[in-house]
């Protein structure tokens, strides 16, 4: 057997709160990678309400990896929520229309961070919130509650609010192995044959894995 299938959408019997994710999302602007699933006991399916101010006309995506676990009650906060800050007045007069969309801000007076891209084998806590346009490398961990405003580099604890690192998983130059041998990418045969390797602490023998090929 080599695992379960990533176009299950309920991969665990009898446990529909677990879902892979990729089966379920339907905005092109959200992009997830095999295996990424999200655990919600009220509602798995419904990850895309998590994605919150995702205006279409903005164009900004949110890109998550593969084999990354997001938790209950997880937000993204996209570009949508900003307002001009150059103002003396930050309030969105322009929205309610009635003569107020005069002052209809142009695309370059509204703060853009571009899009939030999380990388592989990322766990994001319970009920942490990612804001617009941040970066999460391969292997990072975002402790529950968490407000993430910064880039989280890989094989990083980061947790609090503003999230700040807690610690590094790996020394820098295990950190620099693993993004080389990047085991996400491998086929699912190969890593279901390698699994007790990829699971462990030991990231020589991993690498070994890759020597001897």
């Amino acid at each position: 057997m080599n695992g379960p299938s990533s176009q299950e959408k309920h991969p665990m019997a009898g446990f529909p709160q677990v879902c892979f994710i990729k089966n379920v999302v339907k905005n092109p602007n959200i992009v997830i990678g095999d295996y990424t699933y999200f655990d919600d006991p009220e509602d798995s399916e419904g990850f895309e309400r998590n994605v919150l101010y995702h205006f279409p006309f903005i164009g900004d995506k949110l890109i998550i990896g593969k084999f990354c676990a997001i938790a209950r009650g997880v937000k993204f906060v996209m570009n949508g929520a900003n307002h001009k800050l150059s103002g003396i007045s930050t309030y969105p007069f322009q929205i309610f229309g009635n003569g107020w969309e005069k002052v209809m801000p142009g695309p370059c007076d509204l703060p853009y961070r571009g899009d939030t891209v999380i990388a592989n084998d990322v766990w994001i806590g319970y009920e942490a919130m990612i804001m617009p346009g941040v970066k999460i490398g391969n292997g990072a961990v975002v402790a529950a509650r968490a407000v993430v405003v910064c880039d989280v580099p890989a094989y990083t604890i980061v947790g609090g609010n503003p999230a700040k690192p807690l610690k590094q998983r790996f020394p820098p130059s295990e950190i620099d192995i693993l993004e080389s041998i990047a085991w996400w990418n491998w086929s699912i045969e190969k890593i279901t044959h390698h699994l007790d390797k990829i699971v462990s602490g030991d990231v020589k023998a991993l690498q070994s894995c890759v020597d001897n090929e």
